[in-house]
């Protein structure tokens, strides 16, 4: 039995082996909806990896460096990085080093589910670590599924495209017994990262500084990964074990200044972990999920540029993880759960004179939901108590932060058509380990970075058994958001050296919009479409006698938006991608040296789905960037121009 779905939704039956149905009569009640590409929606979009995905939901940013394998991050409602927690399959990814998880190794192949929530994932049993974010992204993998007489099951896919990328995946799942299943999943990424681009500066009096048409160079990348999964059920219960494992090898382009194409900068990675978890229901009120992880990441960073001098670091970093949550119904309507997270990090350089940190965090949440009529209600405390240990100052001062969130959420309707929806939440972030103990620049005093955020909205969903118009769903919401003591990089002293300062402070105001509908325009004719749009107000107010006081703070768009349009006719499927960023700035001030044009992209596939000797078949044709705009997500950093991809794909 799974007690909850992983995407969190109430359900009274979750997952089975097929034709296997396991169910609970104890369901876990989520409060405020989420954002979710799933399926056959995700199969749609020309997207290779998680971060590609993401592009589509409201009030997320985007830093995308370029090219197939570029780095790529992503920024929640204007706070930053590292208040976006990221979970796959149930145990967050996490980076004490830097606080930035590259999403681009993650790939689409084997994701059935990426889901956002704004302010946590608001059904109160999950892990204490889960109350801590100003937002959540759940990856939940492909899960088997076997039919019949099914055992198992082998999907192949082999994609090739511009920039001379070969990508070859596959999924092979067994059954193993009515209660325990298995899969293996896979890939190989190559790519040589070139691409033609155009490099056009304009000067302040409209005159062009620079305009010049080249190949990005030092971008190609190879990359593995290998992933396996072990799946039982219990009686009233489950549990899952995980191992994954990613190696790259990289070019880092580099930023285009100066007339200067080529970077001798070059990163490898070596990501590996090790996760499990076990759940059980031992009655109609009480459940219990016990996790754990472990993961070791390394990676070597060279710098040949000739310009600079060498460099040559590796490091390593080790994590532990343990938690433990439980959810008691003490009533029909009403549930309280406790939840206790244990994590250790460590991590170790070859540079000189490095503070080798090792960090100890306790996490304890406790929380409450109710379900009455026609409203629901959430409240959750957090009490975080971390303590830093490095070899050149011994033992830090323990910090400890006590974090609530209240949510509410009311049905004005029968049938729940319509919900209003509000919260209000207080989260942080703790300095990284780069951030506190970098050489020559870390700052150890620094204090936690707060945040408070504030949000009203609504949601409208319909569904139609028959006719014309099958399913509508609108969902909007305003927020605001108070940062304080944003961690910057400042310059301080001789040699240009600069340090890490708590000197920050940002307020955010903001409205995600988001529509979808889906349409039988014949017996097999359908169209479906969704819409996003996000307007953010992010105003640096840190100190009225800086220039850039009350400026929008870089790289956030006023203007952003996206939206998909599928049409399916038999086995046919041609999908339709837009994406739109507003106007920005790529530096604190507001002035015309740092604007930056607004930019889109229009993206083309058509897929073919077929039956051929009992197998599933299915071709892919895609063309990116239709109109090849010239743009950058990150100032001198150019994406690609028009550029294609054919992917087959096999499965029995």
């Amino acid at each position: 039995m799974f007690a909850q779905n992983d995407d969190g939704h109430d359900s009274d039956s979750t997952l089975s082996f097929r034709p296997v149905i396991i169910t609970s009569k104890l369901t876990f009640r989520e409060v405020i909806p989420s954002q979710t590409l799933s399926g056959e929606q995700l199969e749609r979009l020309s997207t290779h990896s998680v971060a590609d995905a993401l592009r589509y939901f409201s009030g997320l940013q985007l830093k995308d460096y370029g090219g197939v394998g570029g780095i790529k991050t992503v920024n929640i409602r204007s706070m930053g990085t590292n208040h976006l927690g990221i979970y796959y399959d149930g145990i967050e990814l996490s980076n004490a080093q830097n606080g930035q998880i590259d999403l681009g190794q993650f790939s689409l192949d084997n994701v059935d589910e990426v889901t956002l929530y704004n302010g946590q994932k608001s059904a109160i049993f999950q892990t204490a670590s889960d109350f801590g974010n100003a937002g959540s992204v759940y990856i939940r993998t492909r899960l088997p599924r076997f039919f019949d007489n099914e055992r198992q099951h082998l999907k192949i896919n082999l994609k090739g495209g511009s920039s001379d990328m070969v990508r070859l995946s596959g999924v092979y799942e067994q059954k193993l017994s009515e209660h325990l299943s298995a899969s293996v999943s896979g890939g190989i990424l190559t790519a040589s990262g070139k691409y033609k681009f155009r490099y056009r500066r304009v000067n302040i009096d409209g005159t062009t500084a620079w305009d010049t048409t080249a190949v990005r160079q030092n971008g190609d990348i190879h990359a593995e990964r290998l992933e396996a999964n072990l799946y039982g059920t219990l009686n009233q219960g489950y549990w899952q074990l995980k191992g994954y494992a990613y190696n790259s090898q990289r070019g880092i382009p580099g930023a285009i200044v100066n007339n200067v194409w080529r970077r001798g900068e070059r990163q490898g990675d070596f990501n590996t972990f090790a996760q499990g978890q076990w759940q059980r229901s031992f009655s109609e009120r009480f459940s219990t999920r016990v996790m754990a992880k472990y993961a070791y990441y390394r990676t070597h960073y060279i710098n040949r540029d000739s310009t600079q001098l060498p460099v040559d670091n590796h490091y390593y970093q080790q994590e532990v993880y343990l938690t433990t949550s439980n959810v008691y119904e003490i009533m029909h309507n009403w549930s309280a759960s406790m939840s206790y997270d244990l994590r250790w990090n460590k991590l170790n350089a070859s540079t000189y004179g490095f503070a080798y940190p090792t960090r100890w965090s306790n996490l304890v949440s406790v929380a409450t939901a109710v379900d009455y009529a026609h409203v629901k209600l959430q409240a959750s405390l957090l009490a975080s108590i971390i303590k830093d240990h490095t070899q050149r100052n011994g033992s830090h001062p323990t910090l400890t932060r006590w974090t609530p969130a209240f949510f509410a959420n009311i049905y004005p309707l029968r049938g729940r058509m319509l919900s209003l929806r509000a919260f209000v939440k207080r989260s942080f972030r703790m300095p990284t380990f780069n951030d506190l103990y970098y050489t020559d620049m870390g700052n150890a005093t620094l204090r936690p970075e707060t945040a408070t955020q504030y949000d009203v909205g609504m949601v409208l969903s319909k569904t139609w058994a028959h006719g014309f118009l099958q399913h509508v769903g609108l969902q909007t919401d305003a927020y605001y958001n108070d940062v304080k003591d944003k961690i910057i990089a400042y310059p301080k002293g001789q040699q240009f050296r600069w340090t890490m300062l708590n000197l920050g402070r940002v307020h955010i105001k903001g409205i995600d919009v988001e529509a979808e509908a889906d349409l039988r325009l014949a017996p097999q004719l359908t169209l479906t479409g969704r819409a996003q749009y996000t307007y953010q107000d992010a105003r640096d107010v840190t100190d009225p006698t800086t220039p850039y006081y009350r400026d929008q703070i870089p790289y956030i768009p006023w203007h952003s938006g996206s939206a998909i349009l599928g049409l399916n006719y038999k086995g046919w499927t041609l999908n339709y991608s837009f994406i739109y960023a507003g106007e920005r700035y790529n530096e604190q001030e507001n002035i015309i040296y740092n604007h930056m044009e607004p930019w889109y992209t229009n993206d083309l596939s058509m897929m073919y789905e077929f039956n051929y000797r009992q197998m599933k078949w299915k071709v892919t044709m895609e063309i990116n960037n239709l109109l090849s705009q010239d743009y950058d997500v990150i100032v001198n950093y150019p994406m690609p121009k028009r550029n294609y991809a054919l992917s087959i794909q096999m499965e029995f």
